[in-house]
């Protein structure tokens, strides 16, 4: 049982860190970006397809790790 709410707890964390993730990428790339023609739509595709994903595999391993410790 310990194993199943480990997991749980990891994908509820996971959904957070995507969202965190891909806003905080977002962010840095319309502030640091160079491009002039479509800053827009690099920070959203790298927000959703790298930042976002990353994020999210380090809050799942972040959320079961600290879950399974407090068991």
């Amino acid at each position: 049982m310990h194993i199943i709410r480990s997991v749980g707890i990891g994908i509820l964390c996971s959904i957070g860190g995507y969202v965190v993730g891909a806003l905080v990428t977002y962010a840095l790339i319309n502030v640091f970006s160079q491009n002039q023609h479509d800053r827009n739509v690099e920070a959203a595709m790298t927000a959703a397809f790298a930042g976002g994903p990353c994020a999210a595999v380090l809050a799942f391993i972040v959320g079961v790790v600290l879950s399974w410790r407090s068991h």
